[in-house]
């Protein structure tokens, strides 16, 4: 089997993987990613190339030795290393495969890149556009024929609902500001003493709680009744919580109950990931699937061979 350099470039990090024999056995994140790239290009260019040279040089590899260097995310967009335009939906590996661009890259590593295109829905209104740098490469990396018509919520800082047809084509999705939502609102409003985004854990019966009240009354009065749950019903903070998790996980469930999918995939940040579970499981009557963090840790670089290997 080939081996690979793999690159997953976010706006803030920079990851930076070794596959040998279908394995990753060496891996290291910077924290350098494509927003540094709003200020020119050289560190970010500096910090890849260096990433590069470092994990060659930690397992006893030349550039000869690697097969390509494949690259999804940010790092195609324009303040990362290659600019591609957005395919469209609907799209699957193949046009994947067909809209990745082989490039060269001298001044950062004599072995030859392969960027990996982002995807964008049709624009026709604000309500239909939406984009995606990364996820889709994710989503190659998780997604199973056998899972047929599926929704894969793939959760963190913009949470990425993505529907597939029952060939694994992305048909459609949606972004969600859940996990940025998550923490702002949990460390920097009046809810910081409520409870611990770190140390608890979600209870069904909460989770629910809040999730229902939200779709009643929204989520501006629901999140304050997390503070009133706390201080004059006495509940506990992993109660709390449990309310809030409900609260901001609300749309993301919604979707996911609103779609005609037969499978559910969730993937991403293990809090937000097992609680929607906990959601979903109660609320649909699809197939709820939660990936181990393994699947989860795996699913970019595994997508990135994927597509790169799938034949024309």
């Amino acid at each position: 089997m080939a081996n690979y350099i793999s690159i997953d470039g976010g706006t803030t990090n920079t990851r930076i993987a070794l596959v040998v024999n279908g394995k990753i056995i060496d891996s290291q994140k910077y924290g350098v990613g494509a927003g540094a790239g709003a200020e020119g290009k050289k560190l970010l260019e500096s910090t890849v190339a260096q990433g590069i040279s470092e994990i060659l040089e930690r397992n006893n590899l030349a550039s000869k030795d690697i097969e390509r260097i494949l690259a999804s995310g940010m790092i195609t967009s324009e303040f990362g290393l290659h600019l591609l335009p957005h395919q469209l939906t609907p799209t699957g590996i193949v046009q994947m495969k067909e809209n990745s661009e082989e490039v060269n890259l001298p001044n950062i590593s004599d072995i030859p890149f392969v960027f990996m295109r982002g995807v964008k829905t049709e624009c026709q209104s604000l309500e239909t556009a939406d984009m995606m740098r990364g996820e889709e490469t994710e989503l190659m990396g998780i997604a199973k024929p056998e899972y047929g018509k599926s929704v894969y919520a793939l959760m963190g800082s913009h949470t990425k609902m993505i529907k597939t047809d029952s060939e694994g084509k992305i048909t459609d999705f949606v972004t969600f500001l859940t996990g940025e939502l998550c923490a702002a609102t949990a460390k920097n409003t009046i809810l910081k003493n409520a409870f611990s985004l770190e140390n608890c854990t979600p209870e069904e019966e909460y989770l629910l709680k809040g999730y229902e009240y939200c779709k009643e009354k929204g989520i501006n009065e629901a999140l304050f009744k997390v503070r009133i749950l706390k201080n004059l019903f006495s509940c506990t903070e992993n109660q709390a919580y449990s309310f809030f998790m409900g609260v901001i996980l609300t749309c993301d469930a919604e979707y996911a109950l609103n779609s005609d999918a037969e499978t559910v995939v969730v993937a991403g940040n293990k809090p937000l990931r097992n609680a929607l579970v906990l959601i979903l499981e109660e609320k649909s009557s699809a197939k709820i699937v939660n990936l181990s963090d393994e699947e989860v840790g795996n699913s970019v670089v595994l997508g990135q061979i994927r597509i790169y290997e799938t034949k024309l």
